[in-house]
């Protein structure tokens, strides 16, 4: 996805602006307005996130001692990020610690496995996935119409 290309989605829990691909906006801002009517906050905390900044959060967590394999069980490769695709967004609600886990508690995971599909969102990494990454309640991501397939 050309950066050029990505619309506004609004800004996410840190003030900052997110941007997706236009199908996956529109159907973003469709699911979160449908899921505000069931009384369900659904908040972005990333949706669009160039190769340089993926791999800034790589190198990040390697100065922090981290290894590049247990970097790789929960955060891809720079070029191989779901995010990269202006697709993929990762969500929070109010109440709940940011990426992590817990999110499969909230009444919002709830919601979203209830609903999300009829958006075109289904989540990325269930547990034992077939890509060998780490449980993510909280990230989704948006497949268009004829693409039902895997995300590139």
């Amino acid at each position: 996805m050309e950066e050029n290309d990505l619309v506004s989605i609004g800004p996410d829990i840190y003030e900052r602006d997110q941007r997706m691909a236009p199908g996956a906006a529109n159907a973003w801002r469709l699911m979160v307005a449908a899921a505000a009517g069931d009384d369900i906050p659904l908040q972005a905390v990333s949706a669009y996130r160039s190769v340089d900044y993926q791999a800034g959060i790589v190198r990040r967590k390697l100065e922090k001692g981290a290894s590049i394999n247990e970097i790789l069980q929960v955060s891809a490769a720079p070029g191989y990020s779901e995010h990269h695709t202006g697709r993929a967004i990762d969500i929070t609600t109010p109440g709940f610690a940011v990426l992590e886990e817990e999110f499969e508690t909230s009444a919002a995971f709830r919601w979203l496995n209830l609903h999300a599909a009829d958006f075109g969102f289904s989540l990325s990494f269930p547990r034992g996935n077939p890509h060998g990454v780490a449980y993510e309640p909280w990230h989704w991501a948006w497949k268009a119409p004829g693409n039902r397939g895997p995300s590139s």
